[in-house]
């Protein structure tokens, strides 16, 4: 099952490079450069060491966001779904970072700290901090409570009760803040890197924008797509599977 899925995405994706190949010749434009060109530039780009640079910065931001978003809102979402008044005096407060648009909190963030590592990681996390919290809320909200009564009556150990009762009910809701984040932070922290920082992909796109290098900009862009997914296949998805396989 598993294998004939992985053949069928690998022949939509085989599809998708012949029509762009095809469009490309076609138009015969430099504003749609064709996957040959795109692969040669990513080559060059890889030969001479530049590309990892700069995917490795952006990729240091984004693990550093996620992490920080994560610890954050997983704490603020549980303690929202499991206390009554903390989520009546701060659901206002989960509101408004929700509606907040990206650019106003990196902008702000960057006025406030300066153009450092710090404001840029600290906007990232803002801007997934409060999606993480509401996800976390479900779940803490929908905990068996009976399940936590006989885990009193019982009187086990704290942390028994957070390994044994607690998590395996949050699993999909953290697995699902996670999957979701990472698909997030890494968009944001593209932003991010193009308004502030003298490296990462988001600064490299803002270089070949100003040069108005489409060659460049899906180079750069399609070298962290696959470093994504690659993250996505062989660590997010196999996490959740075995996250949830209790639930099987």
């Amino acid at each position: 099952m598993v294998r004939h899925r992985l053949w069928v995405q690998f022949l939509s994706l085989a599809v998708f490079v012949t029509l762009w190949q095809i469009a490309a010749i076609f138009l015969e434009s430099d504003l749609l450069p064709s996957p040959a060109a795109v692969g040669r530039l990513l080559v060059e780009l890889a030969g001479e060491g530049e590309i990892f640079e700069h995917v490795g910065a952006t990729l240091a931001r984004v693990a550093a966001s996620f992490v920080l978003a994560m610890v954050v809102g997983i704490l603020i979402g549980y303690v929202m779904g499991r206390r009554k008044r903390a989520d009546a005096i701060f659901d206002s407060w989960l509101i408004l970072f929700l509606n907040i648009p990206a650019l106003v909190t990196i902008i702000l963030c960057y006025v406030w700290f300066g153009l450092t590592e710090v404001a840029a990681i600290t906007a990232v996390a803002i801007n997934k901090i409060p999606n993480v919290a509401v996800t976390m809320r479900e779940g803490a909200r929908k905990i068996d409570r009976g399940l936590m009564e006989m885990a009193e009556s019982f009187r086990l150990p704290n942390g028994r009760v957070l390994h044994q009762v607690v998590l395996p009910q949050l699993y999909p809701y953290l697995a699902a803040s996670a999957r979701s984040g990472l698909a997030l932070i890494w968009k944001i922290v593209l932003v991010v890197e193009l308004l502030g920082r003298g490296n990462g992909v988001g600064f490299q796109l803002g270089i070949y924008f100003q040069l108005f290098d489409v060659t460049g900009i899906i180079a750069y862009a399609l070298s962290f797509i696959v470093v994504i997914q690659a993250i996505e296949i062989g660590v997010m998805q196999p996490l959740e599977r075995r996250a949830t396989a209790w639930q099987h």
